[in-house]
């Protein structure tokens, strides 16, 4: 009787059981361990976080928009309007530009304050392709969703990922952030928001963490800290934990003397 030849399929290699719910524990564990052995691979222990609509376009889209609604019959005030909001996008690209020639420039330290974005269009994209610009590794933490596309392309090829789980996303996004910048955003933008100020107000972020609220016209709009303050659900004092600004120059000089101060001399510090 002749030897069976049947070889068992390994557990790891079994697609049907890696992505049952019983498997739902290691494919978590995956999304920790894989971006980790990519960012120390690249000694990345610091970042700058950017958030931001990814509806925003730049200026010459929205330039190229408007024309094309202006001869061919399309909605000229949605074209107008991205047009006008379109400062945030090349404001954005300008921000990161900037500061990741600062964090260049810095000797005499470990820290290396890498741009880090959302992954996808729009801010995300404008946050990256500045960094690019500026010759600079940059990273793309991108989400896996029906409706968008792939990642921008402006990312490090090795530090470009695709998350399923939001809340590993989220991890990511404030394991190594040193300073958030928040431009104007939506639904996602307003989750990551509050979730970040949740976390400094409750000290569960134990690092000083500057948060920039770029925008003063969108910010006062859509977000009264003031309100909150006045119907006594949170505290004066936590009101300052945003920083509001509406200039380049601002953002700039708020971030790196609050990075200089707080952040140069304990590189790595987590959650």
């Amino acid at each position: 009787m002749s030897a069976s030849t049947h070889m068992a399929e390994k557990a790891y290699l079994n697609d049907e059981f890696i992505n049952s719910s019983d498997a739902r524990p290691l494919r978590l564990l995956a999304e920790y361990l894989e971006p980790l052995e990519r960012f120390e691979e690249h000694n990345i222990k610091d970042t700058i976080l950017i958030f931001g609509s990814a509806r925003l376009i730049s200026r010459e889209e929205a330039e190229k928009q408007l024309n094309d609604a202006k001869k061919n019959g399309g909605d000229v005030a949605a074209a107008e309007r991205a047009l006008r909001t379109s400062r945030y996008y090349e404001e954005t690209r300008e921000l990161s530009y900037r500061l990741t020639e600062w964090s260049k420039s810095l000797s005499d330290t470990e820290c290396r304050f890498v741009v880090c974005s959302g992954g996808g269009p729009g801010i995300m994209e404008a946050a990256n392709r500045g960094a690019s610009e500026a010759k600079g590794e940059n990273i793309g933490l991108g989400i896996s969703l029906p409706f968008e596309q792939s990642n921008n392309p402006y990312i490090t090829r090795k530090l470009d990922f695709q998350f399923h789980y939001f809340f590993m996303r989220k991890f990511w996004f404030l394991y190594m952030a040193k300073a958030v910048v928040v431009m104007p955003g939506g639904f996602g933008s307003f989750d990551e928001l509050f979730e970040c100020l949740t976390l400094v107000q409750t000290g569960k972020i134990k690092k000083h963490l500057p948060i920039v609220l770029y925008g003063d016209e969108f910010w006062r709009k859509v977000v009264d800290l003031d309100a909150l303050v006045e119907f006594g659900t949170i505290s004066p004092e936590d009101v300052n934990l945003c920083h509001r600004s509406d200039s380049l120059e601002d953002a700039f000089n708020y971030i790196t003397a609050q990075l200089t101060k707080h952040s140069i001399d304990c590189p790595g510090l987590g959650l």
